[in-house]
C-alpha cells in the first residue's frame, strides 16, 4: 500500500494492466506528419469489447457487420464483438498543410460467458451527447467529469450496447474522462468493496491523490469502498477513471480473441478459419473515406445513418 487508498503506482508508456473487468487499456499517441492515412489491419475479435475514447486525430472504423463511420476528438466509440466480427480501424490524417497529431485510448473489457454468445454490436457516443458533470471546489475552481458509462453524481451516461457487462446498472461500470484546473480539488465516492478502481493521469505535472504524488502517466490502483480526494498541481490535470464489478469468470485470451477456456479459444479459431465471422463487405481490406467526409456513423450497410452535427 502506497497510502490508504493507493494499493500501486506504476508508471505506464503505452499498455495499462488492470483487473476484471478490464483487460487492459492502450494510450496510443502517435505525431503523424502531412499525408493520407495510417491505418489499424483488418482484425478479427471475439467475446470482448472495445472502448474508444477519441483525444486527437480522426478514425474512421469499418467492420464486417456493414457498419462503417468517422470520429474525432470527443467521440467515443464502443464495439460488442460478441460472438465474432472483423473490423478496421483507419487514422486518416486530414491536413495536408500541417502536422496530424493523434491520441485514443482504447479499452479492453471483458463479457460474461452468457453475452460472449451475443451478436456484435456498434454504437457511437458523440461529443455532443456525452454528458460532462462540473463541481466547484472549495476556491470556485470547477472540474470537468466526462460521464462515458455509468453515472456521476446522479448524472448518467448514454445507454450501453443492451449485452455488455456495463449496461446493468449493478455492475457499477464507471468510466470518466476527468480534466483539473490548476490546483483544483475533487472528491470522488466510494463504490463498492468488491469493484476493481483505477487512475491514469494521462496529461499535467502532477497529481495528489489523498497526499500521494502522481507524475505524469501513472497509474494509481485504488481501494474501491473510500473517497479519493484528487488535485491537480500547478498546470491542469488529466485523468482516466475506469471502475466497475468484477465479471468472476475464468478468461483465456489470445490475440483479440477472449474467452473462458482454451478449448473454447481453439474452437473460435477453428470457426473464423472456416467464416471468417462472415464477407467483408468493404471494397478492400483498409479502406478509407474521402478527406472532407463529416462525422458520422452508417449501420446495417447503411440502412440508418447518424450525422452528429444534425443531432442538436
Amino acid at each position: 500500500m502506497i497510502n490508504a487508498v493507493i494499493y500501486t503506482i506504476s508508471p505506464i508508456t503505452f499498455r495499462l494492466d488492470l483487473k476484471d473487468p478490464f483487460i487492459f487499456t492502450a494510450h496510443h499517441i502517435d505525431h503523424f506528419p502531412k499525408a493520407n492515412a495510417d491505418m489499424s489491419p483488418l482484425t478479427p475479435a471475439i467475446n470482448f469489447e472495445t472502448i474508444t475514447l477519441v483525444e486527437q486525430g480522426y478514425v474512421d472504423h469499418f467492420d464486417s457487420l456493414g457498419n462503417g463511420g468517422r470520429y474525432a476528438a470527443g467521440d467515443v466509440q464502443w464495439l460488442s464483438t460478441g460472438s465474432g466480427i472483423e473490423h478496421c480501424e483507419m487514422f486518416p490524417l486530414l491536413h495536408e498543410d500541417k502536422e496530424n497529431p493523434f491520441e485514443l485510448f482504447q479499452i479492453w473489457f471483458n463479457s460474461s460467458a452468457e453475452q460472449k454468445k451475443q451478436p456484435a454490436d456498434y454504437k457511437m457516443f458523440w461529443r455532443e451527447e456525452i454528458p460532462h458533470v462540473f463541481i466547484n471546489d472549495s476556491a470556485g475552481r470547477t472540474a470537468d467529469i466526462r460521464v462515458i458509462s455509468g453515472s456521476f453524481h446522479n448524472t448518467e451516461a448514454l445507454s450501453r450496447p443492451p449485452h455488455s457487462w456495463a449496461a446493468a446498472k449493478e455492475n457499477r461500470v464507471n468510466i470518466y474522462l476527468i480534466t483539473l484546473p490548476p490546483e483544483t480539488e475533487l472528491t470522488i465516492p466510494a463504490a463498492s468493496t468488491t469493484a476493481a478502481r483505477f487512475a491514469y493521469f494521462y496529461q499535467g505535472k502532477s497529481l495528489n491523490i489523498n497526499g500521494a504524488e502522481l507524475n505524469q502517466k501513472d497509474l494509481a490502483e485504488l481501494k474501491s469502498d473510500a473517497d479519493i480526494s484528487l488535485k491537480a498541481g500547478l498546470l491542469e490535470a488529466r485523468i482516466l477513471w475506469l471502475e466497475g464489478e468484477p465479471i468472476g469468470e475464468p478468461a483465456a485470451m489470445r490475440g483479440p480473441f477472449v474467452l473462458n477456456s482454451n478449448e473454447e479459444l481453439d474452437a473460435a479459431f477453428k470457426r473464423y478459419r472456416e467464416t471468417q465471422f462472415g464477407e467483408w463487405p468493404w471494397p478492400s481490406p483498409a479502406p478509407v473515406f474521402a478527406r472532407n467526409q463529416p462525422r458520422f456513423a452508417s449501420y446495417d450497410g447503411g440502412q440508418r445513418k447518424e450525422f452528429p452535427e444534425q443531432l442538436a
